[in-house]
């Protein structure tokens, strides 16, 4: 492993007397890192198949959702999207940012857009704010505004937003199986949700639920490389033969009943590239709906990108004793324009994977790594008819089990403080209840911050801080203000 400046976080020119071995060993610095071309090659296919099952899942999560025109999106055109922003962006996070970080739209932020978003403006405007969100995190980057908003949130309610979303993709997940179902309306129960369709598990979609859930937990348990997606491959196969034998009725299976495709390959469906409407929403949504909704896709995609590129930064050798990455500027601009293209592509922004600890763990250093990555995702474009066989009970699983690794972060939260145990609470427990992270993030905000007022401890919230909460606090009297004023 290349030795790093302890004062800069760069390489040391020592490592250059070696001598790259050829121009693609001198462009991606393979030797001077101390690895081969070989380790780069496996440690690319690793990441790709430790995060392939964002293919699968991003088409879940967006086609569940509708606009507010009551539109969706299509299966193959989503798969095709999401495997064309994650092929390009990982290739240029290899080239420009020379990093064996790979990206794909990021599970952390895919409900912001589907759940929160979306139906409160059509497609295309909520795409155009995906782009903008992209555009201020370029605009961070470059100025040095990103380090100051993080130092203005509290680390517990940064860590509270992880686990928020974590149950909210987990419950997602159970939804979109029929693990979890609403109750219907009757006179004789308050209880809104329930177990199955009637307060059993009833059915082989949910059988077949149930054993791919386990079977990922028990494969991951064991390590296995591919877990997820060896997991999704098992359970569509069985939901395959199973919908055969057994003549299963396709609304057991809710949007997608498994059936072998006519065809393997398929022409790309690029209908969502470039149907972005950059304004609009703020005009559907309303100003201050869409600003708050642009702040939190900001926030969400924000900090998982910053330790997420620490953490397997310093696991590739790439820190300094100082936590410093070599080539961070460069990497955080990919990582901005990442939710540009995820916008302009109709995938949702994309960010670094922490997959990519996969690629590392099996000896990848450099960018090569993330080429290798990338042009994977790009092939799989050509495949779209087979994610289209996958049902929400094959995939909805990863959800489940990504949610709860998600959940994880929660030994990080200062249980002891009290002045963050209510605020930590709201945000986790608003996030899945109310279906929106935007309702989350305000109420921890706005709960963190009356606390400090009430203790005389103003001075700790910082300028910053206390008018982000009370964007938050207008946001949720918007319609209040708007009945006093008369405004309709």
């Amino acid at each position: 492993m290349t030795q790093l400046r302890q004062d800069s976080g760069e390489e040391d020119p020592a490592a250059e007397s070696e001598g790259p071995r050829s121009s693609l060993d001198r462009f991606f610095r393979i030797t001077q890192r101390g690895s081969t071309v070989g380790r780069e090659l496996r440690g690319g296919i690793t990441t790709f198949v430790a995060m392939a099952y964002i293919v699968l899942l991003n088409p879940l999560m967006l086609g569940s959702s509708e606009d507010v025109t009551g539109a969706s999106l299509g299966n193959a055109e989503i798969t095709t999207a999401t495997a064309l922003c994650a092929g390009v962006m990982t290739v240029l996070m290899g080239v420009v940012g020379n990093a064996p970080l790979a990206m794909a739209a990021g599970l952390g932020v895919i409900p912001v857009v589907a759940f929160t978003v979306a139906p409160e403006m059509t497609w295309a405007q909520a795409m155009g704010l995906v782009v903008l969100e992209g555009l201020c995190i370029v605009v961070m980057a470059v100025s040095g505004i990103r380090e100051r908003i993080i130092n203005a949130i509290p680390l517990p309610l940064k860590t509270a937003l992880t686990v928020g979303i974590g149950l909210y993709i987990a419950l997602v997940g159970m939804v979109s199986a029929g693990f979890v179902s609403r109750q219907p309306d009757a006179a004789d129960t308050d209880v809104p949700v329930q177990l199955g369709p009637n307060g059993h598990l009833l059915g082989w979609p949910l059988g077949l639920f149930c054993f791919t859930l386990l079977l990922m937990i028990v494969l991951m348990a064991r390590k296995v490389p591919g877990a997820i997606l060896i997991s999704i491959a098992s359970g569509t196969v069985l939901s395959i033969v199973a919908n055969a034998v057994f003549d299963i009725p396709a609304e057991q299976w809710g949007r997608t009943t498994p059936e072998l495709p006519s065809s393997l390959v398929a022409t790309p469906d690029f209908g969502l590239f470039g149907n972005i409407d950059l304004f609009g929403g703020f005009v559907n949504a309303g100003v201050l709906a869409a600003t708050v909704f642009l702040f939190t896709l900001v926030l969400s995609g924000f900090f998982d990108a910053m330790g997420t590129i620490t953490s397997v930064g310093n696991e590739a050798g790439l820190t300094s004793s100082e936590g410093k990455v070599q080539g961070m500027g460069r990497i955080l601009l990919v990582d901005g324009a990442g939710a540009v293209a995820g916008g302009v592509t109709g995938s949702s922004p994309n960010t670094v994977f922490l997959e990519s600890a996969a690629g590392v763990a099996e000896g990848a250093r450099t960018g090569l790594a993330s080429v290798v990555t990338g042009v994977l995702f790009a092939a799989t474009m050509l495949f779209t008819p087979l994610a289209a066989v996958v049902p929400a009970q094959a995939a909805a699983p990863a959800l489940v089990l990504v949610g709860g690794m998600m959940m994880a972060q929660v030994r990080n939260i200062p249980w002891s403080d009290e002045d963050f145990v209510i605020p930590v609470f709201l945000t986790v427990a608003i996030i899945p209840f109310t279906y929106s992270i935007t309702n989350g993030v305000g109420a921890g905000l706005i709960s963190y911050c009356a606390i400090k007022i009430c203790k005389g401890r103003t001075r700790e919230l910082g300028w910053l801080l206390s008018i982000l909460s009370l964007v938050f606090a207008l946001y949720f009297g918007i319609e209040g203000i708007k009945a006093v004023f008369g405004v309709s």
